[in-house]
């Protein structure tokens, strides 16, 4: 056991003591993400792993962070989903290339370090990593007095993962005609949350109030965890040949998908299929939110998207659906350089 202290540091608010009881309560987080590949263990200078089977892989990286959804977590003082977030926002990027995570870290960085509640940041990282198949193999946690308030963080992942040269995704095989399916989401996921916070009194009590047509209190949905769309694309991709795959994150629908879709074409999205969910409702409702600017903020209800030939629709739809998606098509591939067309 490390005999490391320092007065003089503590007295500057830097307590290294609770780092290294917040390491030890993470600990069992972190093992219960290892697979195949793992080669390290926590406490190195560097996360390693070992990568095997491949004959040609492609890495493919992601980075991200939480965003603003944190003000909520403080308010609420609920910490023990928003790491799903962390590694959902980073690993739903990845797949979109045709990847399988295979590895993430984190880092934390606090005003005060509280050894509880990093475990409960970690275990929610743990959670998103073990749904998506990858290991957690590395993080870091900051304590840094002066630059955050005592109870507040930031949240931020860096995720890997590999695909067969290939296997790799791109827009190259969309063609017009195609149809555009929807994997819907879990609510708000990471982003807008500047927006939410504008329209609801975070600091206030508006988060602890029951709202009916929600089912919940309205900070309990806006706190719902992005979802990870790591194993119903890889049961997609072994039903359906794929053409493209685009995760609907910040700009919504209108900066997404065009992502998805190469020059000269453009998807053309039947609004009325599109099933919002009610959160999306009350946001629009309670900020006077005009609907363009709504789908060109928020994912509406469309965590991602993926486009297939019009034969595959039915075995994509279904392969989704026997993962526990309940996927359905929104619209067509059209010859325009508009984008979307809505």
């Amino acid at each position: 056991m490390t005999k490391s202290s320092s007065k003089s540091y503590a007295e500057a608010g830097v307590d290294i003591t609770a780092g290294y009881e917040a390491v030890k309560r993470i600990k069992e987080h972190v093992a219960r993400t290892n697979i195949a590949g793992t080669a390290s263990e926590l406490g190195g200078f560097g996360g390693a792993f070992e990568l095997m089977g491949y004959k040609e892989p492609v890495l493919i990286s992601g980075t991200d962070g939480v965003g603003t959804k944190l003000k909520l977590a403080f308010r609420m003082d609920k910490h023990d989903t928003i790491g799903i977030d962390c590694v959902a926002m980073c690993v739903n990027d990845v797949v979109c290339a045709g990847a399988s995570p295979i590895f993430f870290l984190d880092y934390i960085a606090t005003g005060k370090l509280i050894p509880e509640r990093i475990e409960s940041i970690v275990k929610g990282v743990a959670d998103g990593c073990v749904e998506s198949g990858c290991a957690l193999i590395g993080g870091e946690t900051a304590e840094m007095p002066g630059f955050y308030p005592e109870n507040e963080y930031d949240l931020a992942g860096f995720s890997v993962g590999v695909v067969e040269k290939s296997e790799l995704m791109d827009n190259a095989n969309v063609k017009e005609g195609d149809v555009i399916i929807a994997m819907p989401s879990s609510g708000v996921h990471s982003n807008g949350f500047s927006l939410v916070r504008k329209i609801f009194d975070v600091e206030g009590e508006e988060l602890f109030e029951f709202v009916p047509e929600l089912g919940m209190t309205l900070g309990e949905a806006l706190l719902t965890p992005t979802r990870l769309y790591v194993k119903p694309v890889k049961a997609l991709r072994r039903a359906a040949n794929v053409h493209s795959l685009a995760h609907i994150t910040g700009g919504g629908f209108y900066e997404n998908i065009p992502r998805a879709i190469p020059k000269g074409l453009s998807a053309k999205i039947d609004r009325e299929k599109v099933r919002v969910l009610p959160i999306f409702r009350l946001i629009a409702e309670k900020g006077n939110i005009p609907e363009r600017d709504m789908f060109n903020t928020f994912n509406m209800g469309v965590g991602m998207v993926a486009t297939v030939s019009p034969e595959e629709e039915a075995a994509a739809t279904a392969a989704l659906k026997e993962a526990g998606v309940d996927a359905y098509t929104i619209g067509t591939v059209v010859a325009s350089d508009e984008g979307v067309i809505m």
